[in-house]
């Protein structure tokens, strides 16, 4: 899973990235520090795979990983090349979702590039940022396929298409509350990888003082959460300065440090949690001696498709899948005691998979 972190220059974006990823992009009060994207994979949080590494006695655990791309502040006009422009428009293209950082916090001593705090003007701005890509792409398209619709009907479909998602866009409406009409069109559709299309999170970026409700009594972070409720995306509250210095802790520090502060978790379970939510993502385990691993799939996917993210050969060779809970995994002690039981199912080809399920996928080539 791809995140790209994106939002107006000084709204907290690079802080809250060397947060996420310890990996000390520079940050400053000024625009564009961040001249190439900073990259940075950050492992799930994932207390199950320490249990069942204890349980296996296992040589090595491997999380699931999210990585996540720092994009350089956005200003109106990027998509004309204003500011460092284009080149970062790019950049969110290669994202799964957006996380959008909106400050919602006053300093006078950090400068707002439109002069005052106001989340709603400051999404509007990068909304429309992002539409003008998005119509630049679709422009391109309607010109080259113009060519050749004359004597083809698929592409005279397409033409079609491009010219009503056009009509969309002109309206400043987002691509991804566009409606195609039938799964050709869908296909079609998918091809143009908008950046409206994409799932967004929006993280409203507060004071300190702002953390311990929640963000309730902040009127932001109350006009995000209704922008967010309306168009379908994600929100979590983090102070992005108390977040880099709580990524500077050990555990224990960590957890104490939280406590004093009277939160239950860090900014980054929020956003992996809010991610998983929106991308609709969950995760299934493996586990053995030498190894404890987990695997991050769609919520639905079908047991065949689960195994062929470790190896095609998995998919392809499919016979039948191991399965039992996590939760009755550690309720019986070992694999052997819940195998005793009959706690341990043999599954076939239509089985959906479910979050926690542990697996031993048979196959054969």
């Amino acid at each position: 899973m791809k995140l790209g972190i994106i939002g107006l220059p000084n709204v907290g974006k690079s802080t809250l990235f060397n947060s996420l990823t310890k990996a000390g992009a520079e940050s400053a009060n000024y625009p564009f520090c961040t001249i190439d994207p900073n990259i940075g994979v950050v492992a799930v949080p994932d207390e199950r795979l320490d249990v069942l590494g204890k349980m296996y006695n296992t040589k090595k655990i491997v999380p699931a990983v999210i990585e996540f791309v720092d994009i350089a502040g956005l200003v109106k006009g990027a998509s004309k090349g204003e500011g460092l422009g284009n080149q970062f428009l790019a950049n969110i293209r290669e994202v799964d979702a957006i996380v959008h950082v909106v400050r919602c916090f006053e300093n006078d001593n950090i400068v707002h590039v439109d002069g005052s705090i106001d989340p709603l003007r400051d999404i509007e701005t990068i909304n429309l940022e992002l539409v003008f890509a998005d119509l630049e792409v679709i422009e391109r398209r309607i010109a080259k396929t113009v060519r050749t619709a004359k004597n083809d009907k698929k592409a005279a479909k397409e033409l079609e298409l491009l010219k009503k998602i056009k009509e969309f866009l002109e309206a400043g409406r987002l691509a991804k509350d566009f409606e195609c009409a039938d799964d050709e069109e869908e296909t079609f559709f998918r091809t143009y990888d908008l950046l409206t299309a994409k799932p967004v999170i929006f993280a409203a970026n507060v004071a300190e003082d702002d953390l311990a409700d929640d963000g309730e009594s902040n009127p932001g972070v109350a006009a995000v959460r209704a922008y967010a409720a309306e168009n379908g995306c994600e929100v979590f509250v983090i102070c992005a300065q108390i977040e880099q210095e709580i990524a500077e802790l050990d555990d224990d520090e960590k957890g104490m440090f939280l406590e004093d502060l009277g939160l239950s978790e860090a900014g980054l379970d929020k956003l992996i949690k809010a991610s998983y939510k929106l991308l609709g993502l969950m995760s299934y385990l493996t586990a053995g001696e030498p190894e404890v691993r987990a695997w991050t799939i769609k919520k639905g996917t079908k047991a065949p498709q689960a195994a062929g993210k470790i190896h095609t050969d998995f998919e392809r060779g499919f016979i039948k899948a191991e399965v039992i809970s996590y939760d009755e995994l550690v309720e019986n002690g070992s694999i052997a005691a819940a195998k005793e039981k009959g706690f341990v199912r043999q599954e076939g080809k239509e089985y959906v998979m479910q979050d926690g399920d542990v697996v031993l996928f048979k196959f054969n080539v």
